[in-house]
């Protein structure tokens, strides 16, 4: 209910959060069950790790809950900006690009609106603080946005990082493959792929480790390629892993 826009129907987040989340939660729970098992030695052994996809999703979701029964707020969608801080939004840059930009600080607003030549906002009191700034977004949005529009991503980039106001571009596919720091950190791994001439950059291990940074050992089999290895453990095999075979089981 929170994605997208408030005049628009909600949008799926675009990546599979959930499974990631999830995924992440249970192989915190397993470790949490081996330091039990190690500080533990006399307790009981084993232990369950119970996680649920819409759990995993609901516990991203901060106040939701209590923001609707103490207060009665039910949240909605705000597009890309941050409800109750301002200014803290998707700007559109002249290239096409957009960037991202929070400047909710009461010291880092005032760095922004000179940064983007607005001075007169940066002095204006009903903008001294959060509260105003937040009654005011829109006056906001539409003063960052036409500065962003002037310039390239990079160059706004570039001038607000001058300026120590927070931002980031929002980076396409293309982008990330020619950004310095995902090169940097390792999170660019190259491998070769079946059917595919040279190698296919796909994304490094996280967290990184200083002792044993580790790296993908193998980007999984072909469909198929293991059946019969995983036939033969089960006992299945010769005439009877062909039969399945004639009968299109496998």
């Amino acid at each position: 209910a929170l994605t997208g826009y408030p005049d628009r129907p909600p949008t799926r987040v675009g990546v599979s959060l959930a499974d990631s989340v999830a995924g992440l939660y249970a192989v915190i729970g397993a470790l949490m069950g081996l330091l039990r098992r190690d500080r533990e030695p006399g307790a009981t052994p084993g232990e369950v790790v119970d996680v649920a996809l819409y759990e995993a999703v609901y516990s991203l979701m901060e106040s939701l809950l209590p923001d609707f029964e103490v207060s009665g707020v039910e949240r909605a969608p705000a597009g890309s900006a941050l409800p109750g801080v301002a200014p803290s939004n998707t700007y559109r840059c002249a290239d096409g690009k957009y960037i991202v930009v929070s400047g909710n600080g009461d010291a880092i607003f005032r760095r922004l609106m000179r940064a983007i030549g607005r001075d007169d906002l940066a002095g204006d009191p009903r903008l001294a603080d959060n509260a105003g700034r937040v009654e005011h977004a829109g006056l906001l949005d539409d003063a960052i946005g036409a500065w962003t529009a002037t310039l390239t991503q990079e160059a706004a980039e570039a001038v607000l990082r001058g300026a120590s106001v927070p931002c980031g571009p929002i980076l396409t596919a293309a982008d990330i493959a020619k950004d310095p720091h995902f090169e940097a950190r390792g999170m660019h791994e190259r491998h070769r792929v079946p059917g595919h001439d040279g190698e296919v950059t796909f994304p490094g291990i996280v967290p990184t480790l200083t002792e044993r940074p580790g790296r993908t050992r193998a980007l999984g089999p072909e469909l198929g390629e293991h059946t019969e290895a995983v036939l033969a453990e089960l006992g299945v095999t010769g005439e009877a892993v062909a039969r399945l075979r004639e009968n299109g089981v496998i």
